[in-house]
């Protein structure tokens, strides 16, 4: 749900070191060797195994949130969070295998009615994982879960800024399920990234900037390897009339403002109408006031995980205001190092850089519309198409409102909730990229699916053959035109 936002944590494209490139090919040959025994497992198995690493998971949760903590800089609220939705996915994929993927019958159809017919999904193979800093567990875990649930071995990079938790899953997975290889994670920079690209998996799953999945496709173009791609977004939320504004306001806080804004299905901008405008950020601008960011234990927030990530930040605020946006809480002297207190803005233009471009820092946009047709235009208007959220004081509005957005989820009355049911599939388009984990389709991203047929009897005629005849020729004619003409 979340990506890197660095030159220095996301892996460009190139050649690679030797010594990296070796390091990467021997954990894909050793994945490719032991993933046959994985996918012969039975669902059940898999399950059973999967579910063991899920409690032992949870027996070590300090450790694990410690870790993240320590990595991150996030709070240990926020790295227990991310626990919890990791733990819920991977139960969900352990489970769901069998009913989504497991062989089925279906309907032959007129044509085929001398046909059995079963449709199966098998793995893909050895699946690479190319994952972030900002959510260092859960992240990859949406790609790492289902790919192993479907029966496939995984090979994981994380990020170098986040390498502990990465190794961290490697070796409880081994030690939860006795099978060494079939999760393998390795560290390096961008090199190591280029050089999974170029190892020949069955498929890559990656999450970052656009720009570097456009780098990344071309290095798996060479070999036709399959990629799914999230790389980030700029969600909107509308707030329409009759709209609770008290919970709007803390929705868009909470998306603006979580893990220091580094969420990429996080609220950047609000489209407010216009008579709610002065209210509506009024609410805002307190709740954000009372926010505490640092390092402490008590923390709501800490700092920005990289340099160059606060830097953004700052550059956006002095866009905005240099374009005639108003800083109703906060400023340019908000960023600190890699410390950024919250910032509101309002009134910015739609072409300033804090409206177009992924801010992902603790900023928030708050303009003006006229109507919710107006805001629906603005949401939309954006190359990126991930996530949003509606608040309405009508539900079915809203629900239209809801379905009109260009977004891959959207959430009405709340704010990223469609992370924490598994069953529902997370991805976006445009810029923000393309195909799906979690749910059902997540399980179906890391298969191939399989079609069988099987005869059960002769037909009277047969077309399919050089030793049809003309009565099979206008028994088929007479047929097609009844059924379709």
């Amino acid at each position: 749900m979340t990506q890197e936002r660095t030159p220095a944590s996301t892996p460009p494209v190139g050649t690679g070191v030797p010594e990296r490139r070796g390091t990467v090919d021997h954990a894909v040959r050793t994945a490719r060797r032991v993933a046959p025994a994985w996918a012969k497992l039975s669902f059940k198995t898999r399950r059973e195994l999967l579910s063991r690493w899920k409690r032992l998971m949870v027996a070590k949760l300090d450790e694990l949130t410690t870790l993240i903590t320590d990595e991150t800089g996030k709070p240990h609220a926020d790295a227990l969070l991310e626990v919890s939705l990791t733990a819920e996915h991977l139960h969900w994929a352990a489970r769901n295998s069998h009913r989504v993927l497991g062989t089925r019958r279906v309907r032959s159809g007129p044509l085929g009615i001398d046909q059995s017919a079963t449709l199966g999904y098998e793995p893909l193979g050895v699946v690479g994982v190319i994952g972030p800093w900002n959510y260092p567990l859960f992240t990859p875990m949406g790609s790492i879960s289902y790919a192993l649930a479907a029966g496939n071995a995984v090979v994981f990079k994380p990020s170098e800024l986040t390498p502990g938790v990465g190794e961290w899953l490697a070796t409880t997975f081994a030690a939860a399920t006795g099978h060494t290889g079939v999760l393998q994670t390795v560290t390096g920079d961008g090199e190591a990234g280029a050089a999974l690209c170029a190892s020949g998996t069955d498929k890559i799953a990656f999450t970052g900037s656009a720009e570097t999945a456009r780098a990344v496709m071309a290095q798996c173009a060479q070999t036709l390897t399959p990629i799914v791609a999230e790389c980030g977004g700029k969600d909107a939320m509308i707030v329409d009339s009759g709209a609770d504004l008290d919970a709007a306001a803390e929705a868009a806080v909470f998306g603006a403002m979580g893990n220091a804004g580094q969420t990429c299905v996080g609220v950047e901008r609000v489209y407010v109408l216009d008579d709610l405008h002065e209210e509506f950020t009024r609410k805002v601008v307190a709740l954000a006031s009372g926010i505490t960011p640092g390092e402490t234990p008590d923390a709501d927030y800490g700092p920005m995980t990289t340099r160059s990530q606060a830097d953004t930040v700052h550059r956006h605020v002095v866009d905005a205001l240099e374009r005639g946006g108003r800083a109703v809480l906060g400023g340019t002297d908000s960023v600190e190092g890699r410390m950024v207190t919250p910032v509101v803005l309002v009134d910015v233009p739609e072409d300033a850089s804090a409206v177009t471009e992924e801010t992902f820092g603790p900023t928030l946009v708050v303009n003006r519309v006229a109507d919710a047709e107006e805001a629906l235009r603005r949401a939309n208007a954006s190359e990126y198409g991930l996530g949003g959220v509606v608040f309405s004081g009508d539900r079915r509005r809203a629900l239209r409102l809801a379905r009109r957005m260009r977004a891959g989820a959207v959430s009405i009355g709340a704010v990223i909730a469609f992370a924490a049911i598994p069953a529902l599939p997370f991805g976006g388009t445009g810029a923000s990229g393309f195909g799906r984990i979690h749910g059902a389709d997540g399980l179906r991203e890391f298969s191939r699916a399989k079609s069988v047929t099987r005869r059960r009897f002769r037909l009277p005629i047969n077309v399919v053959s050089f030793a049809r005849t003309p009565k099979d020729i206008a028994l088929t004619r007479s047929l097609l035109t009844r059924r379709h003409g």
